[in-house]
């Protein structure tokens, strides 16, 4: 059984919140939410919540133990893009793009995904 946990708008650029994504892909849960603790990315916080969301709705929904649980699959997408400007010299402006974030997890049970591979 895989769950999902979305979180949206998150206001930090997909190019910097996919780095630590990397880090916890195909990792444990536990030992997942061990290196985002560890991590010192500011994306780190808002990947550790989803993350306690998708195990969350696990046990909740589906009645899963979060100890057998893994990271099935972790992504994100870009949201919409806020545009700013920044005055310049000479009366001119520069255009300024705050990027925003959709985060994905999804957690399977790792009984499932082992039967997956052979």
């Amino acid at each position: 059984m895989k769950v999902k946990a979305h979180s949206r708008y998150i206001r930090q650029s997909p190019y910097k919140v996919r780095r630590v994504l990397d880090l916890i892909r195909g990792l444990p849960v536990e030992e997942a939410e061990y290196v985002l603790r560890l991590t010192n990315r500011a994306a780190a916080t808002p990947i550790k919540k989803t993350m306690m969301s998708a195990v969350a709705n696990a046990e909740h929904n589906h009645a899963l133990d979060a100890e057998d649980l893994i990271v099935a699959e972790a992504y994100a997408d870009e949201g919409p893009t806020l545009r700013r400007f920044k005055p310049r010299a000479r009366g001119r402006a520069t255009r300024i793009d705050k990027r925003t974030s959709h985060i994905t997890i999804v957690v399977a049970d790792m009984s499932e995904m082992t039967e997956e591979v052979n």
